[in-house]
Parts: C-alpha cells; sequence; structure tokens
C-alpha cells in the first residue's frame, strides 16, 4: 500500500508540475535559463564500455568515433557485452575531475549516464547492463560525481540516449539493426527501459541542472511524450532540442561547429571534442591547440553561445594527459579572462577585423574587446562604434591604467603596448556612455592584409542558392540555378596584390567566375567526391586598390555542377 500510495503521489506531482511549466512566462523562462546564459562554458564527459576496445575490434582498427565502434564495427550484442567485463576504472576520481572542471573556468558539467551502446554508468535496477551488474568494478559512477558537483559548485548534467540503445531488444540502431538480438518492439523498449530509467537519474541523484537527450532516431510525439512528463521531476532542469517528436527543448545544439552568427532567439550550446573522437580512442592524436579552443571559447560568446569542450577518458577511469593539459591551459586564461566571458551578451558588431567583441549591458556598457591579430602600429581601431567612451584599459591589467582613445569618423582608434600581454587572445576593455550604438561597417582587411570572406557575409543573389549550417559549418550550397550568384562588399585598406583561394565541396566538374571589379577569373570547381567534403581551390591573383571593393562569384553555364562553398580567403602575395 505504502509503494502505491508514493506512486500516486509521483503522478499527481507530475501533472501539477507539467501544468506549471506549459504556462511558463518569459520571465519565468528567463529565471531558469539564467545561470546557465551565465555559465558559458562546461564540460562535456564520453565514458562508457567502448573504452574498453578503444577504437580496435578483432585487433583491427574500426573507422569512426570510438562510442560508434559497435555500430561501426558491427559487432553482436553478446561480443561487445563481453567488453563490460573488463570496464574497471579503478582510477576513477570524481573529485579530481570536478575540480581540473572548475579549474578550466567551467560552470557545468554533463556525462553520458547512457550512450548508445545502452550501459548504464548509475546503479539501474532496470535490467543487468549497467556498471554495478556487468563490470568488475560494480559501483555507481554517477553518485560520487554528483557529490564533488555539489561540493565544488559545479552544475551537474546527465546525458541519456533515450531512442538508440543498441543492446536492447527494440531500442532504436542507426542504419538498422545487425543482430537479430536487436530486434523488437521500440514502445516496449521505451516503456519498460527508457522511461523508468530517465525517472531513476531525476530522483536518485539530487538537484540535477541538465538532462541532454540525443539523436531521436524514431521518436514521435506520442513516444516522446512520457520521456518529457518525467522532467517535472527537476522543475528547474534545462534540456537541449534532441529529444524529438516535436519538443524543441530549450537549446540549439550544433556538434563540431560553431554557427556563423549564433542562433536569433534561441539559447544555444557549440558541443566539441579535443582531439576529433567523443569517447576514448587510443589512435585519435590529433589534438586542438590550445589556441584554438581559447579563440573557439571567445567566438562562441561573442554569438551569444555556451561551449560544451568534451573529455574522453579510458577505461581506468583516467582523463587523457593531453586534455588535462589542455584544459589547465585554458583555465590560465580564464583566471586573467574570465570576466568577458562569464554573464557576457553577444557582440553589437557583425565583424571586426582583429577578433571579436563580448559585453555587460546596454546602457552604458562594457565592451570586452578580444584581440586575436595585435596591431603591429599599436593603434586599434573598433569600426562603426558610435557611442562615446568613457575609459578604456587592458583586463589584465590589475592597476586599469587608462589606454590613450580618440574619436574619429571609422570609430574610436585605441593606443595600445607594442606587445600583446597574451599571443592567444588579449582583451581591452571599453566602457561606454549611454546607450551602446553601433553603425554596421564593412568587411575590412586585417593588419596583416588579410581578408575572410564567410557565407554569412556574402549577399546573395537568386532564389536557390542559400546560406546552411551543415557540413561542419556555414556554406553556401543548394547551387542549382546557374543564375544565382554570390557578392562581397569589402573595404581595402591594404592595397596590393592578393592570393585568392575558395574551400569548395563538389561531385562534379562546372566551374565557377570570380570577379574583383574588371578583373575575372574562370577556375574549374575539382571533384572532390562529396559536398561534405572540402578542398582548397586557387582563384588566381588580383590587384587591390584603397578604398571600397567588391569580390563576385557566379557560375559558369556550361557543365555546371552545383557547388558548396564554405568561404574565400584573400592574402597578400609576397
Amino acid at each position: 500500500m505504502r509503494k502505491r500510495i508514493s506512486r500516486l503521489v509521483v503522478a499527481l506531482a507530475l501533472v501539477i508540475v507539467s501544468a506549471a511549466t506549459a504556462q511558463e512566462t518569459t520571465a519565468q523562462r528567463d529565471a531558469r535559463l539564467k545561470w546557465w546564459r551565465e555559465a558559458r562554458f562546461g564540460m562535456f564527459i564520453h565514458w562508457g564500455v567502448y573504452s574498453v576496445p578503444a577504437g580496435y575490434y578483432n585487433d583491427k582498427p574500426v573507422g569512426g568515433i570510438g562510442e560508434w565502434i559497435m555500430n561501426h564495427g558491427k559487432i553482436p550484442v553478446a561480443v561487445y557485452r563481453e567488453y563490460a567485463k573488463q570496464f574497471n576504472p579503478v582510477k576513477y576520481d570524481p573529485e579530481a575531475w570536478v575540480k581540473l572542471a572548475k579549474a578550466a573556468g567551467m560552470k557545468y558539467l554533463v556525462i553520458t549516464a547512457k550512450h548508445h551502446d545502452g550501459f548504464a554508468l548509475f546503479d539501474s535496477k532496470v535490467g543487468d547492463w549497467n556498471i554495478v551488474k556487468s563490470s568488475p568494478y560494480g559501483r555507481d559512477l554517477l553518485k560520487p560525481l554528483a557529490e564533488a558537483c555539489a561540493k565544488e559548485g559545479i552544475r551537474l548534467g546527465f546525458y541519456y540516449s533515450q531512442a538508440q540503445d543498441w543492446n536492447q531488444p527494440g531500442g532504436a540502431c542507426a542504419g538498422g539493426p545487425w543482430d537479430d538480438a536487436q530486434k523488437g518492439s521500440m514502445d516496449d523498449y521505451l516503456a519498460k527501459i527508457a522511461v523508468p530509467q530517465v525517472r531513476e537519474l531525476l530522483t536518485n541523484y539530487g538537484p540535477l541542472s541538465i538532462l541532454w537527450w540525443d539523436t531521436p532516431v524514431g521518436m514521435t510525439p506520442e513516444r516522446a511524450k512520457p520521456l518529457a512528463d518525467l522532467l517535472a521531476l527537476q522543475p528547474g532542469i534545462i534540456t537541449n532540442n534532441r529529444l524529438g517528436g516535436g519538443y524543441h527543448g530549450d537549446s540549439e545544439t550544433p556538434e563540431q561547429f560553431i554557427p556563423a552568427t549564433g542562433y536569433p532567439g534561441r539559447d544555444w550550446e557549440t558541443c566539441m571534442t579535443m582531439n576529433d573522437t567523443w569517447g576514448y580512442k587510443r589512435d585519435d592524436h590529433n589534438w586542438k591547440p590550445v589556441s584554438t579552443l581559447i579563440r573557439n571559447l571567445v567566438d562562441i560568446a561573442s554569438k551569444g553561445g555556451n561551449y560544451l569542450l568534451n573529455v574522453g577518458p579510458t577505461s581506468l577511469g583516467e582523463i587523457p594527459p593531453e586534455s588535462v593539459e589542455r584544459l589547465q591551459a585554458v583555465g590560465r586564461w580564464m583566471a586573467v579572462n574570465g570576466e568577458a566571458i562569464y554573464g557576457s551578451s553577444a557582440s553589437p558588431f557583425k565583424r571586426l577585423p582583429w577578433g571579436r567583441a563580448t559585453r555587460h549591458g546596454d546602457q552604458d556598457a562594457t565592451l570586452y574587446l578580444h584581440v586575436f591579430d595585435w596591431p603591429a602600429d599599436g593603434k586599434l581601431l573598433v569600426p562603426g562604434l558610435r557611442s562615446a567612451v568613457a575609459k578604456a584599459w587592458l583586463l589584465s591589467d590589475a592597476s586599469r591604467a587608462e589606454l590613450p582613445v580618440a574619436v574619429t569618423d571609422a570609430g574610436p582608434v585605441i593606443s595600445l603596448p607594442t606587445t600583446s600581454p597574451d599571443p592567444i587572445s588579449a582583451t581591452v576593455v571599453l566602457q561606454t556612455k549611454g546607450a551602446l550604438e553601433v553603425t554596421p561597417t564593412l568587411l575590412t582587411q586585417g593588419a596583416d592584409g588579410r581578408l575572410t570572406l564567410s557565407p554569412d557575409d556574402g549577399v546573395v543573389h537568386g532564389d536557390e542558392l542559400k546560406v546552411e549550417n551543415s557540413h561542419g559549418g556555414a556554406n553556401l550550397g543548394f547551387w542549382t540555378n546557374t543564375a544565382d550568384w554570390v557578392e562581397w562588399p569589402f573595404e581595402v585598406t591594404k592595397p596590393g596584390r592578393v592570393a585568392a583561394s575558395a574551400e569548395i565541396a563538389s561531385q562534379g566538374t562546372g566551374s565557377i567566375e570570380i570577379s574583383i571589379g574588371e578583373q575575372k577569373q574562370v577556375v574549374k570547381v575539382p571533384n572532390t567526391g562529396d559536398y561534405a567534403k572540402f578542398q582548397r581551390v586557387d582563384l588566381g591573383a588580383f590587384d587591390l586598390a584603397k578604398g571600397k571593393a567588391q569580390l563576385s562569384v557566379r557560375a559558369v553555364r556550361d557543365g555546371w555542377s552545383p557547388v558548396n562553398l564554405r568561404a574565400i580567403r584573400l592574402e597578400p602575395k609576397p
């Protein structure tokens, strides 16, 4: 009787809170997401049984990302389950993991409670495919992590693969099942495995800040609703857009790329790896440099998004040293520059020739100018800023010594020291007076004369050619009409001869015409084999005269085959 009453109480709570959530006001939503919008930086952890094979099956490497080895290698269920007997993370130190995230400047953490292989890292009472019942470790991995997060003030989130489960009958399998043991009713799988496990995660680990769904294969509104309803058990929880069934969640989730203009009107979070894989893969040594990680963080914050940066621990429970070293380096940068990231809003500038900007406020705003390319002449122009300037200083300067600022028609010019305080990204703080006012400006060359023309900065003419966020980033695609074309107006501040190149993907052998003023070049497009496989293509040399200019790209009608165009770069010729 006691259990029956308890179930009735939980059911009533779900109904009451679900109704309240459905009527959430904008102010209530803003209050719920306030901490997340201020955090800007979090740690993603992909960890599971797949760290045992670590990219190898039958002593042969399996292509693709590490956590998909069961799918890509078409490993039978019975064979894959044997790996759990070797999953014994005796070196797991949750407090060290959380302290590492905190030292890196991260404010929250999301871990794969259950990935697509269906293995639960927690003491689930649903079946035996979990860390307690199927591994020699025999203990819940999430409880001590939750305790460590609470102790260190780090928000906790769980990733849960609701649709795909390659070890349960009826669990969805991308590409279809490859083992008879996977066949069954998806509705039965959801009712008997997914729903009760999500209930366990939402009730057994204290306050939970995020539930991160993934790959909604086969998820209909009817299948998604029981999972969505469970969120009422944690009224303040934040979810992403991957549940499926028409549930949009709170945030967009671009994966492995940074959208050129963010997602206006939507909260968003770029998730990204430090190398090429999410789950541990012993042969993946393609590590991103610290400079890329820091500039990614800055770029994302400048567009109003969050950065969820991944680590893939080993089967012993160790975060790879390459990840640790990079997080420690990012942490040192954040210790100096965190003020310009936490709680910041998107840049008021569409583009800046030397880096990015973030801000606090719209009235008497504080602008944080993230300078990637330190001006050789010590003069930093803030193009298009019309607001009066109260003061400027280097964020790294504890004394906040004022930097001279001259007002020009093009915008304020800040006089900087000859040497940058940080070669990756140095922050100049600019305090403005009154309402923040910025006038749009033309694309301008950097201090070194280089200029990148991105798809989002182009002016597209035609009905079919459009900018899309796919294939690893923004690109111009659907170029099926040869009458469509694109142009980029820009300002030449460093006249001279430049070499032009483009990143192009195509499955044909058409040609494009590039023109700057009266100068024209016709270039044959290579067949890269796939619209997602981009190749650098030389477009020839052009002479640039000081002042306004325009670069245009048109299709050559004869033999035309659609192309995807990602970016055009102009670089001074020696």
